[in-house]
């Protein structure tokens, strides 16, 4: 009994692992691959069909037929679409199959984690010339293309890739296709990242600022472009404006300002206190102090290029904010796929709104109507005054791809100032009344064109129209004086770029300007009327050469501007301006830069002085002449050492800098020689010192800058004499620290006085025979005026109001010490024949708040 049940439990095991045995041998029967001919014979028999193709078009294909094809119609489509084989059927029992040689195909790149999608990689097909760009997705499709080719995807960080084309047509759907990325051992760094994030100093010398990724810096809670830049080694505003920017010891008309390659006739609101380019639409600002490309002229002192934004969102951007001065919104609107749209806005709240930022403001443009006489009395005159002052500033941006070479960008920018003033002297019952209106209109159009990956070339277009009318009204309305100041300026600009080897690159390119300025001025009693108009044309071709070695040992940019001049009234000149930009490898970590150039520019700017404009300077534009006013020439070469290691950097530099034609008349004299006009030069010898350390969330920086500045004038005595913008020595010493989402900021800024010049001491200061009286001066720019010091903070916490739109609250103290520095110190003759003293005070404590959005 025993031994029969055993027999019949050993009988179930059996029979149910030889059931298990078949089971498992039919299923790997249905689910194995078989030989493509072998299938196709299968299907002869079982079909009763025929049958008619090239071996060779089929050998070594496999195939798994899926279980729920039930029919002949079914299974060829099925062949059809695995193996991208033409089937055509000639009657009810012969059938052809053909390998198609021409295919259509898609992938996705992604990188090696298969988590990101690479957008803006080339799939170039080998042996052909058709390629393409993956899109956002990292999409890409071919059509019509050979199936026996391979491609090639590569782009830039990740090992190229070659996968061949039969080997996607076997993949369901677009298959994804994994690059890996590409690491390479860097020898050293020598992009200089300093001061605050955003800022950087290129392998060129010149200084970049993102201002996407810009962090903070003292007294700044928004990142104000001609403010930011004085914060470099070298560039200072003596009279505390943005409308004045000093680079290397040069005046402000010495800067050329470019906005998208158009350049720029004003630059500030609320009389060069506010800069008038909204930094949140703002992309890029490059800074060239010397070595300037071949491809820029104009502007003996430096290059200021400030760029917009240059591609297509993929989604809408924007924001605004406000502070005790203005209000401003932006935004960055993708239209299609191929066509965006940027603007920006700003208004000042000042014509309806009072606040203690304001008032500060106002008080710094107006002070020079505190007047003292040369004994020290204060003037016993009475006034009352009252202002109307508001600006505006409106920025507009197109851009269009045609395809992926090309690309049309247009650009538009309208800065506004306009303001009423009236000063009331109520002991003489004498209203006077200023009027002053400035208007910046600029519209231009780029083309820019990648014709291969190794030529390139870019079309810049532009128009600017720049006016300035000022009208006083003197004595209750008895004497009106009346100016107007115009700009008018056309540009082209065509630039090539080849790349000749890895190694090197030629540069070459043309640019045409017409420049037209009128000057009138109007005056009703005694009465006269002058009218002054003039028309600059400059054609100027450029080349450059550009080397980088290997290992980047070695970086050299050589070339030359070739300008031909043409006053329409006066002259015709040839200027040739060499320019070398050399970078290269000391030892590890170490390297060193020469630069130099030779540059001119035949537009400057008259400064018109407080006589005539209650307190308020103005300056109007003119044009060389080759007389009265030569065209304004420079020479300019320096030496650097740059160092940086750990965060650690210390950059130095010596210079020398020649600027001859200029007029007394373009720099602000303030002395006997103001109107004279006579035309001279002069030189600067300087040298700045930078030292940076930075951490992951601090940055601390020294800055020292020594100038010796000294005009050249052949007709004044003595002939060489201190420069009005003559600066010895400036330090400034900051710091930043970033905790979490609150940044801090301070600094100290430092510089001797600039020279003044004072009238004879004693009652020979004054020359009793002329009419009206003159005052007599001593030795040219023979004072100096008290040292500078200023101290500034800021602050700004960043926070989430929503999970897409950020928001930053910032707090700014100018000055926090309320020193009362003395930027300038002047002399004239009042109505009583008697010297007064002018002192322009800088800024007291001056606060200002923010508040921000953006999404």
């Amino acid at each position: 009994m025993l031994g029969t049940h055993n027999n019949k439990h050993l009988g179930l095991v059996l029979g149910f692992m030889f059931f298990l045995l078949c089971s498992v041998n039919a299923q790997e029967k249905q689910q194995s691959s078989i030989d493509l001919v072998s299938y196709l014979k299968s299907l002869e028999t079982h079909y009763d069909i025929k049958f008619s193709y090239i071996d060779e078009d089929l050998d070594g294909l496999t195939i798994v037929v899926p279980e729920n094809l039930n029919s002949i119609e079914e299974i060829l489509r099925y062949i059809k679409d695995t193996f991208r084989i033409e089937i055509e059927k000639l009657n009810e029992r012969y059938y052809t199959l053909s390998k198609n040689n021409r295919v259509n195909i898609c992938g996705i790149v992604l990188d090696n984690f298969a988590d990101n999608t690479v957008m803006g990689a080339t799939v170039e097909v080998l042996g052909t010339d058709t390629a393409k760009i993956t899109d956002k997705n990292g999409a890409f499709s071919l059509e019509n293309i050979p199936r026996d080719a391979s491609l090639q995807i590569r782009y830039l960080g990740f090992v190229t890739k070659y996968v061949k084309v039969e080997s996607l047509l076997q993949q369901n759907g677009c298959p994804k296709i994994l690059l890996a990325t590409y690491y390479e051992q860097l020898d050293e760094v020598f992009v200089y990242k300093y001061l605050t994030s955003g800022i950087i100093k290129e392998t060129d010398a010149s200084i970049t600022l993102n201002t996407a990724e810009f962090g903070i810096l003292p007294g700044l809670i928004e990142p104000d472009i001609l403010q930011t830049v004085q914060a470099l080694p070298g560039i200072k505003s003596i009279d505390e404006t943005v409308s004045d920017i000093n680079v290397r010891g040069g005046t402000n008309d010495q800067n050329l300002m470019l906005w998208n390659g158009i350049k720029m006739y004003q630059s500030g609101h609320f009389f060069g206190l506010i800069s008038a380019f909204n930094p949140y639409q703002t992309d890029k600002v490059t800074v060239y102090k010397n070595g300037t490309p071949a491809n820029f002229g104009d502007g003996v002192s430096s290059v200021i290029q400030m760029e917009t934004g240059n591609t297509i969102t993929e989604s809408f951007k924007g924001g605004g904010g406000f502070n005790l001065i203005s209000g401003d919104l932006y935004a960055e609107v993708p239209v299609t796929n191929n066509l965006g749209i940027q603007f920006s806005a700003r208004r000042s709240a000042t014509d309806f709104l009072r606040t203690p930022t304001y008032k500060q403001f106002i008080n710094r443009a107006f002070q020079d109507s505190e007047i003292t006489l040369q004994n020290n009395n204060t003037v016993d005159d009475e006034f009352i005054r009252d202002e109307d002052f508001f600006f505006y500033d409106f920025s507009g941006k197109i851009l269009y791809d045609l395809n992926d070479g090309h690309k049309i960008r247009l650009s538009a920018i309208h800065i506004k100032n306009n303001l009423k003033f009236e000063e009331t002297n109520v002991s003489a019952n004498e209203t006077n009344v200023s009027l002053l209106k400035q208007d910046n209109i600029s519209v231009g159009g780029q083309l820019q064109s990648n014709w291969t990956d190794r030529f390139s070339t870019y079309l810049n277009v532009y128009y600017s129209r720049y006016n300035l009318d000022a009208q006083n009204i003197f004595a209750n309305q008895v004497q009106q004086l009346f100016q107007n100041n115009q700009v008018t300026e056309n540009a082209l600009k065509f630039d090539t770029n080849y790349i000749l080897t890895d190694e090197f690159s030629w540069n070459n390119g043309y640019q045409y300007i017409e420049t037209g300025i009128a000057n009138a001025t109007v005056i009703n009693e005694p009465d006269f009327n002058s009218e002054i108009k003039g028309v600059i044309r400059t054609h100027a071709p450029y080349s450059q050469i550009n080397y980088n070695s290997p290992g980047n040992k070695f970086i050299g940019k050589i070339g030359a501007r070739f300008n031909f001049v043409e006053n329409l009234d006066t002259f015709k000149k040839l200027l040739i301006e060499p320019r070398v930009n050399l970078n290269f490898k000391l030892a590890n970590y170490l390297r060193a830069e020469v630069l130099g150039e030779f540059k001119s520019q035949t537009t400057n700017q008259i400064i018109d002085l407080e006589q005539n404009f209650l307190g308020i300077e103005k300056r109007r534009w003119i044009l060389s002449n080759d007389n009265t006013l030569p065209v304004t020439k420079s020479k300019q070469g320096s030496v650097g050492i740059n160092y940086e290691k750990n965060n650690f950097y210390v950059g130095v530099e010596g210079f020398y800098k020649n600027v001859d034609g200029i007029s007394t008349s373009t720099q602000g004299f303030q002395n006997p020689h103001q109107f004279s006009g006579e035309i001279g030069s002069y030189d600067v010898q300087g040298i700045e010192l930078l030292i940076n350390k930075k951490g992951d969330n601090y940055s601390t920086w020294l800055s020292y800058a020594y100038n010796k500045n000294e005009f050249t004038f052949d007709s004044i005595v003595p002939q060489s004499f201190p420069n009005n913008l003559d600066i010895r020595h400036t330090v400034t010493f900051a710091s930043t620290y970033t905790y979490k989402d609150l940044k801090l900021s301070i600094g100290l800024n430092y510089r001797t006085g600039k020279p003044f010049t004072e009238p004879v001491e004693g009652d020979e200061g004054l020359d009793q025979g002329y009419y009206p009286p003159r005052i007599n001066y001593q030795s040219p720019n023979s004072s100096r005026l008290p040292e500078y010091f200023r101290a500034d903070a800021s602050a700004i916490y960043n926070f989430q109001l929503s999970r897409r739109i950020r928001a930053n609250a910032g707090l700014s103290i100018l000055n926090f010490t309320n020193r009362k520095n003395t930027l300038n110190k002047y002399y004239r003759v009042n109505e009583d024949d008697e010297i007064e003293t002018v002192e322009n005070i800088s800024l007291g404590i001056t606060p200002n708040v923010s508040f921000r959005v953006s999404f």
